[in-house]
């Protein structure tokens, strides 16, 4: 009998080689793009980019989700562990400074088979939604956690993610990262070797819950162990009528009391957005650039 899965903490217990999970994934790693990233925090991008592995599915699904068309509807295709290898060598070529796998957690156990060591660290961007007997298996290759943390209050991720239990689960997870990386490097070119990075995205409407989420990083890390960054970046990408205040980009005030608040609690190590940076043009085009294999040009090697 195929075994059901209980990877990540919906437990729904799908036999994903029959269907899919809640997350929507099966047992064979689907992708929706694989490129240079330019927009994640400068330690990450760099100036070559980050090389960004955009998976398809996701177990949160969040109702306001940015990149809906993949982690809801699930757009993407099929590459085997062969080919996923093969894309981490073609970005590295491109000169990345790191591979950064968005949102991986429920292919797992098809990605570690690839994590071998390259010369640029391998990045687990996160929704922190995860199991740290998932997690633990990560340990060793994992060089860089990019984290959300999206809630404090289990009624705000009841609300927003159907995941009332979403705030204890990610602050273990992000303390079980943080055990396996240590307090955070950055090389002398300001590009983070290994560490944890902390995100949070300000919601319309719900400076508490950002409050509360400040609140939770200064409680349980000091200064020096991980970095913090405070996004501004909401964009109402998909209409939302049960909830309208997620309609509109958050105000330039809202995102001043949150900075402030961060401050406040002593939260230095990090970083903070441009309010302008509100924009869809922070949201990749998922259209499997880079998820065929390239033709070879002879000339690329000369």
């Amino acid at each position: 009998m195929s075994e059901k899965c209980f990877k990540c903490p919906r437990n729904c217990g799908a036999v994903r080689s029959e269907k899919a999970g809640f997350c929507g994934g099966t047992d064979k790693i689907r992708i929706a793009r694989a490129s240079p990233h330019f927009w994640e925090e400068p330690c990450i991008s760099g100036t070559g980019g980050s090389g960004a592995v955009f998976f398809s599915g996701c177990p949160l699904k969040c109702v306001y989700c940015q990149n809906h068309t993949i982690s809801s509807e699930n757009f993407g295709e099929e590459v085997t562990r062969e080919r996923l290898e093969e894309i981490y060598g073609e970005l590295i070529w491109r000169g990345v400074h790191n591979i950064d796998l968005i949102t991986g957690s429920h292919y797992i156990d098809e990605i570690i088979p690839t994590l071998k060591q390259t010369e640029v660290p391998f990045v687990w961007n996160t929704s922190s939604y995860e199991k740290i007997s998932e997690l633990k298996k990560l340990d060793g290759k994992i060089q860089i956690y990019l984290p959300d943390l999206k809630y404090s209050s289990k009624e705000t991720a009841k609300k927003y993610s159907n995941a009332p239990n979403y705030p204890k689960i990610a602050i273990d997870a992000i303390k079980e990262m943080y055990r396996q990386t240590g307090p955070y490097k950055i090389d002398s070119d300001g590009i983070m070797i290994s560490g944890v990075i902390i995100r949070h995205l300000v919601l319309p409407g719900e400076l508490e819950n950002t409050y509360g989420v400040i609140d939770a990083v200064s409680e349980e890390f000091k200064p020096g162990e991980v970095m913090f960054s405070l996004m501004s970046q909401y964009t109402p990408i998909v209409k939302n009528s049960k909830y309208p205040n997620l309609n509109r980009r958050i105000t330039k005030e809202e995102y001043e009391k949150a900075e402030d608040y961060m401050y406040l609690c002593g939260i230095e190590d990090g970083f903070i957005q441009d309010f302008e940076s509100a924009s869809e043009e922070y949201t990749p085009n998922f259209d499997l650039t880079g998820v065929e294999k390239p033709e070879i040009n002879p000339s690329d090697f000369k």
